[in-house]
């Protein structure tokens, strides 16, 4: 056991104004199994790579321990998949590779693969594996859940949940709890470690906000009390002074005195006021406010929106998943669920009107207006202000719902290239919001997007009246949101 110590860390880009990490000290245990969150682009990726000497840095870092950085790029997918894992574990046996397979329900004949030929979900199990039997190194995992239908998630969480010595950056809530034993958090001025899985982490942060906010809601009253006072004090002591100048008997002395006593008073108020204000200032710092999102859904003319009877989407002569029959109807809010490469994708872009080869009939209403989030981002370019005018989406609604996503509007100008992918993510869930529609139709729309945000998006489809088709493989999500689960199952070759 070691410690990996951080003290006083201030980073920040080059050609930026402002600190990602500013005098930040903490230390981590190498023992842990660490979950690390915090919304996107407050520096979670960063601190990995601070942890790897990726970039220059003021402070001190302090580790005994080497790391391991996952997602791992691999130089030659055309290699076999073995030969990938001796690059990362060149001392472990066969017999240890087979092992750590058989616990991530992979077959051992992807050993003899070309790594390029697994699916993203076996890619993604191989690389954890590799990572794991060269254990002389703390490993830094940073969203490995991305690729990984619900199945998978479970899996995968079930093999860390039995492993130590790693950071886990992730923002699927069951997917930490079911893995992790302390909790880094990156919020909005502080970084804390603490104790315990994601939800036992949440609901003492809760606890800590609600409590805070109580005291700056006492302080303000007192604050509120306080000036008054102390304006009423003035306000006597200058009356009483004013008494000194006049005609008829009277004592200056005296009324002096009380003058001089009153405005003493009224600093001895004033003192104390300055000290509730010291005092508020000092709370609510962290607070992460999540203003509520609309969507603003069309009603269509007719109930039925989408039927499909037996359909079934073929490449080339292979089907790709047993006959499939459901109805979308107003208010309905339907999850697809399979396992990857299922064809969830394939039957949305038929949903959509691509034109793919697949048998049964499938019926779409006319004139359907469609919203559409798909699961990649790399297209994506430019600024938000052309994005939302390449895609016709109202600018002023846009950029009003990226700030309750948590953008700073310095963010607005920076090319989108240069975003977090949970920054990409929520440019394609504003701009699918910004666009009144009958249907809205998303394809893994939560991908690399943080806790706080899921919860905005997951509340949003909660209240509104919008007919929804989602693949989304975060169970939490899935089991708030769906009004029906439809299961694709995969078609078997031989």
């Amino acid at each position: 056991m070691s410690t990996i110590k951080v003290t006083n860390l201030t980073f920040s880009y080059p050609f930026t104004y402002t600190n990602i990490f500013e005098n930040c000290s903490f230390s981590i245990d190498t023992d842990w199994k660490l979950g690390f969150v915090g919304r996107n682009g407050r520096g979670k990726t960063t601190f990995l790579k601070l942890l790897q000497n990726q970039y220059s840095y003021s402070g001190n870092i302090v580790s005994s321990v080497q790391f391991d950085y996952f997602p791992y790029e691999v130089a030659d997918v055309k290699m076999n998949t073995i030969d990938v894992v001796y690059q990362l574990a060149p001392d472990c046996m066969e017999w240890q590779i087979v092992r750590e397979l058989n616990l991530l329900e992979v077959s051992e004949d992807v050993l003899y693969r070309s790594f390029e030929t697994l699916s993203c979900g076996e890619q993604t199990k191989v690389l954890l594996a590799a990572f794991f039997l060269n254990d002389r190194n703390f490993h830094l995992i940073d969203e490995p859940t991305n690729h990984l239908d619900s199945h998978g998630r479970k899996v995968v969480a079930e093999y860390l949940s039995k492993k130590k010595s790693f950071i886990l950056v992730s923002h699927d809530r069951d997917f930490l709890d079911k893995c992790v034993d302390h909790i880094l958090s990156l919020n909005k001025k502080t970084i804390e470690v603490q104790c315990g899985n994601y939800s036992t982490w949440k609901q003492n942060f809760d606890n800590r906000q609600i409590n805070e906010q109580k005291n700056n809601d006492r302080l303000s009253k007192e604050i509120n009390s306080l000036k008054e006072s102390a304006r009423r004090m003035m306000e006597w002591s200058d009356k009483i002074e004013s008494t000194k100048i006049g005609s008829g008997a009277f004592d200056r002395g005296y009324i002096g005195t009380q003058a001089a006593l009153m405005m003493k008073h009224a600093k001895s108020v004033e003192k104390r006021r300055q000290r509730a204000i010291e005092e508020k200032s000092a709370l609510l710092k962290d607070l992460e406010f999540a203003p509520q999102l609309k969507l603003h859904a069309m009603p269509y003319v007719q109930s039925k929106l989408v039927e499909l009877k037996d359909v079934a989407v073929f490449y080339d002569d292979r089907q790709v998943f047993e006959p499939l029959s459901f109805t979308i109807n107003q208010g309905d809010r339907v999850v697809l669920n399979g396992t990857n490469g299922c064809g969830k994708s394939s039957l949305i872009k038929l949903i959509l009107g691509e034109k793919l080869k697949y048998s049964g009939e499938l019926w779409r209403g006319n004139n359907l207006e469609i919203s559409y989030i798909c699961q990649g981002t790399s297209h994506l370019r430019g600024t938000v202000y052309s994005y939302a005018q390449d895609n016709k989406v109202d600018l002023t609604l846009f950029l009003t719902i990226l700030r309750k996503l948590d953008f700073s509007r310095e963010q607005f100008d920076k090319p989108i290239e240069s975003f977090s992918m949970g920054q990409k993510k929520k440019v394609l869930v504003a701009g699918s919001l910004a666009k009144p529609a009958h249907l809205y139709i998303w394809d893994e729309p939560l991908n690399y997007i943080d806790l706080y945000s899921r919860l905005q998006i997951e509340q949003l489809v909660q209240s509104a009246n919008a007919t929804m088709l989602v693949v989304e493989h975060d169970t939490a999500f899935q089991h708030q949101i769906a009004t029906r689960i439809v299961n694709i199952t995969k078609r078997c070759w031989k």
